[in-house]
C-alpha cells in the first residue's frame, strides 16, 4: 500500500500495482531531465494546467525509479497504465504536491 504520509503514490502498470516516490535522487534526476531551474517552475505548471506530456512521462519515471524500478521511459511508453493519460497526469500531478508537502499534509 502507498504510504502519502511518505510521499508515495501508487499507479496500475503493466497489471501491476506500483508505489512511486520522488526521491531525493529521483528528484535531481528529474530535474537534469527536464532542464528546469528548480522543480518549483514545474510544480507551477501542474498548478496552472500547463504541464506536457514530457513532465507527465519524466515525473512517471522518477516516481517508479524513486519506487524501485529499474526501467526507462522508453519502457514506460510500452506500457499499460490503467486509467490512461489522465490517470497518469493525475499520478504525476499528487506525486509533485507530495514531495513538497510539510510532514502531515499529505
Amino acid at each position: 500500500m502507498a504510504n502519502p504520509h511518505a510521499g508515495e503514490v501508487a499507479l496500475w502498470l503493466d497489471g501491476r500495482r506500483r508505489v512511486l516516490k520522488l526521491t531525493l535522487g529521483a528528484l535531481a534526476e528529474l530535474e537534469a531531465g527536464l532542464g528546469e531551474d528548480s522543480l518549483v517552475a514545474l510544480a507551477g505548471r501542474f498548478e496552472e494546467g500547463r504541464f506536457s506530456t514530457r513532465d507527465v512521462l519524466a515525473l512517471i519515471v522518477a516516481g517508479l525509479r524513486g519506487g524501485g524500478w529499474q526501467g526507462t521511459a522508453e519502457d514506460l511508453m510500452q506500457a499499460e497504465i490503467r486509467g490512461g493519460p489522465v490517470e497518469a497526469a493525475r499520478v504525476a500531478a499528487e506525486l509533485l504536491a507530495r514531495a513538497f508537502a510539510a510532514p502531515g499534509q499529505a
